[in-house]
């Protein structure tokens, strides 16, 4: 007689048809909704930016959700923990990076010598 062995992710918090479904949805309603925002012009241009900035922070939190399984619940929690600690490393290198360039651009670039100085051999 075969025996089932259990799957490791048996008890995880995967997506269904419908959540899927629902996920597929929002994303499609932002996409249109920004797409509609540039095209139609109903919105000064000023404004234009921040409102698709926002549209797209909003689509990024629905994907998040919907698709990679991010949020509070008990099998979703390792998902998050590791994205969250993901996020911050990148946030730390971006980080130090611009405040390595910051400081190399201010060290290195002589702003008080004349082109003269620059040029001369002493």
């Amino acid at each position: 007689m075969h025996q089932r062995v259990p799957h490791i992710f048996e008890h995880s918090d995967h997506g269904n048809f419908r959540s899927y479904t629902v996920g597929l949805l929002w994303s499609l309603g932002l996409t249109l909704l920004s797409f509609g925002l540039v095209m139609t012009h109903v919105m000064a241009v000023r404004y234009l930016l921040p409102a698709i900035v926002v549209l797209a922070v909003a689509q990024l939190v629905v994907q998040l959700i919907y698709f990679l399984h991010l949020g509070t619940a008990r099998g979703q929690r390792s998902n998050s923990a590791i994205f969250l600690f993901t996020a911050l490393l990148i946030a730390i290198m971006v980080s130090g990076s611009l405040w390595v360039m910051h400081n190399a651009n201010i060290n290195m670039m002589p702003t008080q010598m004349t082109v003269q100085r620059a040029l001369s051999k002493d």
